[in-house]
C-alpha cells in the first residue's frame, strides 16, 4: 500500500478502485465524558481512539477487497472522513489495486 501514484521500479496494471469504510461511534458513557473534556480544551482521547480503530478497520476492508481481485498492491492510497451525526464518523479509505507485470 502506498499513497503516491507510482512504485519506482516496478510495472503494473490496474485492476480497479477498491475501498473500505466504516461508521463508527462510541459508547454513550465515554462520549458524555468527552462532552466534558470539550469545555476545558485539549485532546479528547476517546475520539482520537475512535478515529484510530476506525481507520484500521477501513484499511482492512480494502485490503480484502484487493485481495478478491488477485492485487499485489494498492496505489495512490487516500483517505477521507465525515461526521455522521454527533459521536459518530466515517471514515472512507481507497486506492487503485494493480498487479505487476
Amino acid at each position: 500500500m502506498v499513497t503516491t501514484d507510482t512504485i519506482p521500479g516496478r510495472n503494473w496494471e490496474p485492476l480497479g478502485l477498491v475501498k473500505g469504510e466504516i461508521v463508527e461511534s462510541k459508547h454513550f458513557g465515554k462520549d458524555f465524558l468527552a462532552g466534558f473534556k470539550n469545555l476545558v480544551g485539549g485532546e479528547i482521547t476517546q475520539y482520537t481512539e475512535m478515529i484510530a480503530e476506525a481507520r484500521h478497520y477501513a484499511t482492512e476492508r480494502m485490503l480484502q477487497e484487493a485481495q478478491r481481485l488477485g492485487a499485489d498492491a494498492i496505489v495512490g492510497i487516500r483517505f477521507t472522513s465525515s461526521s455522521v451525526m454527533q459521536g459518530a464518523s466515517e471514515i472512507l479509505v481507497y486506492g487503485t489495486a494493480v498487479r505487476f507485470i
